[in-house]
């Protein structure tokens, strides 16, 4: 029980400050007229992301319900728990955006729909699903190959927040680069402007455990260093 609270509230806080800072630079950046929302962005999801894996990755470090269903496909998290993390991650970007509502004045805050994404008009449900795919495969498969292999050279959350960052700058203008459900959920329930959702779910979760299945099965042996209780960083003290 006393497990499953801390890994629930380290989900829980690091969801919310990943909605919460991400969002924070999409509504001031919009205040302000920026015209480089997409690298302010990109720069900010990279750094709080890479900081906060990085702080938690021996309790959790997912923040995405996208990661812990590859956790799950990959045998790497026992379903109770992962039922723990996603609730976490859920309520952590629910609460978030609320709060983000709170803090910033109703017109800009909603503009930005506070850091929620969009699909661009450029290109079709079909593509966006696939670029939400491939940019959490990426994702996943970087944070497999530095933080969960046992053998990896233990560089901590920061390869993954250079990944997020890399491939938000790519997706950014097209998809809004979520690779992360409840980043997207939880902002676009608070907002009431749900339109997009099935690509930032359907994208997401297809290329998370696609890439947890090809890591986990092609580059980590199975043995002593296999880790059941979700997190990032295996430890046997978890």
């Amino acid at each position: 029980m006393r497990d499953s609270i801390r890994h629930f509230l380290a989900e829980f806080i690091g969801t919310f400050g990943l909605v919460f800072l991400t969002g924070s630079a999409r509504i001031s950046a919009e205040m302000r007229g920026s015209q480089t929302i997409i690298l302010e962005s990109a720069l900010t999801y990279g750094l709080v992301l890479g900081a906060l894996i990085t702080a938690m990755m021996r309790v959790g470090g997912h923040f995405n319900p996208a990661i812990t269903l590859g956790f799950l496909a990959a045998r790497r998290i026992e379903p109770v728990m992962g039922a723990v993390f996603i609730i976490a991650q859920f309520m952590g970007a629910a609460i978030a955006a609320y709060a983000l509502l709170g803090v910033f004045p109703d017109g800009p805050a909603l503009a930005a729909r506070l850091g929620g994404q969009v699909v661009s008009l450029d290109i079709g449900t079909s593509a966006a699903i696939a670029l939400e795919a491939i940019g959490t495969f990426f994702l996943c498969f970087v944070l497999f190959g530095s933080a969960v292999d046992p053998k990896s050279p233990r560089v901590g959350g920061m390869a993954v927040g250079f990944a997020a960052a890399a491939i938000y700058l790519a997706l950014g203008s097209l998809t809004g680069g979520s690779l992360n459900p409840a980043r997207s959920f939880g902002p676009a329930v608070v907002s009431g402007v749900l339109e997009g959702q099935v690509v930032y779910w359907t994208g997401p979760i297809i290329g998370a455990i696609v890439a947890a299945l090809l890591y986990d099965q092609l580059f980590i042996r199975r043995g002593t260093d296999s880790a059941l209780h979700g997190a990032v960083q295996p430890t046997r003290d978890a």
